[in-house]
């Protein structure tokens, strides 16, 4: 009988080479995370235990190509920059539950899907800012108020279908109901200084350029601006509000990551998740891409904390997962886009 070994170790006939095979100790990684974010991670786990481990990155498609590949994909983990594609990987069954006590210990419940299917590695609050030349800051002190009159033709953001917005749009619904919600991104949505675009720091570059007054973005944001040179004029000319201090808290998403459901090294793709979920790893994210380690006891890099302490929306992931599909649906509804 021919073994799977004997069939990926086949050897061209035309020109007796062997194909060159992934070792099964190896753990193959696809991944939305750019490769400087996490190659000193998986550099670490590889000194730590021997495992190699091999990654493609893309910045779309990921999901797709699992799907395509269904169970002979060679991927054993999707590592992702937000939410969203987990919670899509999950729906369309690519994924397979996981049960870890390391991970139980080290991810927050609020953070990790009660089923095992996927796991945050970092976080970062969704936060507003405004200008500081031409914005009160203590007017803002909750997301609900971005929505009010006052602020007619001030607010910039990205598309409201943008995978950041729908969780936030989808927090929102979790907290108030979708009819209250819908009012407030109609109201949003009235507020705007101009029609929804661009990424993160394509809001705050319109702040600094006068387009726009109040942007919503990802806290790790402002940590790459000021790691610009070209950059740092938009991250200075705004302040940093957490929403929402005096009730429910600041609204987190993640980084995460999902055992794919057919992984060839299963074992070994445990190993590195919980490795990732480990102070060491937790370290890396802190210090290379200003995120929120998910471990309770690992430090902030000194950036980070220099912006303060603040209250998190405790609200887990998952029951915020359950309102995306109507946030999606609201976004057409008031016509933001």
């Amino acid at each position: 009988m021919t073994t799977l070994k004997s069939r990926l170790l086949s050897v061209c006939a035309a020109c007796a080479v062997a194909v060159p095979i992934t070792s099964f100790a190896d753990v193959n990684v696809y991944s939305y995370r750019q490769s400087f974010l996490i190659e000193p991670i998986f550099t670490a786990f590889t000194e730590e235990t021997g495992i190699k481990v091999n990654s493609v990155f893309a910045k779309n498609g990921l999901v797709e190509r699992l799907q395509n590949e269904g169970r002979n994909s060679p991927a054993d983990l999707l590592l992702t920059t937000d939410s969203g594609p987990l919670y899509q990987a999950v729906d369309l069954g690519l994924t397979q539950a996981i049960s870890s006590d390391t991970l139980s210990q080290n991810i927050p419940a609020e953070f990790r899907d009660p089923s095992g299917h996927w796991f945050g590695l970092s976080s970062r609050a969704r936060l507003i800012v405004a200008s500081k030349d031409r914005v009160d800051a203590s007017t803002i002190k909750d997301y609900e108020d971005l929505a009010k009159d006052e602020f007619k033709s001030q607010v910039c953001t990205r598309s409201g279908k943008h995978t950041y917005m729908v969780a936030l749009s989808a927090s929102i619904i979790a907290h108030h109901g979708l009819e209250r919600a819908t009012a407030w991104l109609s109201g949003v949505k009235n507020n705007l200084a101009r029609k929804p675009q661009g990424n993160d720091r394509a809001q705050v570059k319109a702040i600094q350029q006068g387009e726009c007054d109040i942007a919503i973005i990802n806290s790790y944001y402002i940590g790459k601006m000021l790691a610009d040179e070209e950059q740092i004029k938009w991250a200075e000319s705004v302040n940093i509000i957490f929403p929402n201090q005096s009730n429910r808290g600041t609204h987190m998403n993640i980084s995460g990551v999902s055992l794919t459901a057919g992984s060839p090294n299963r074992d070994e793709a445990i190993k590195l998740i919980e490795f990732m979920s480990s102070d060491k790893a937790q370290s890396i994210y802190a210090e290379t891409n200003y995120e929120y380690p998910v471990k309770a006891d690992v430090s902030w890099s000194d950036l980070v904390k220099s912006w303060g302490t603040f209250k998190t929306d405790s609200l887990p992931l998952a029951e915020i997962a359950k309102h995306r599909s109507d946030a999606v649906k609201m976004a057409d509804i008031v016509g933001y886009d």
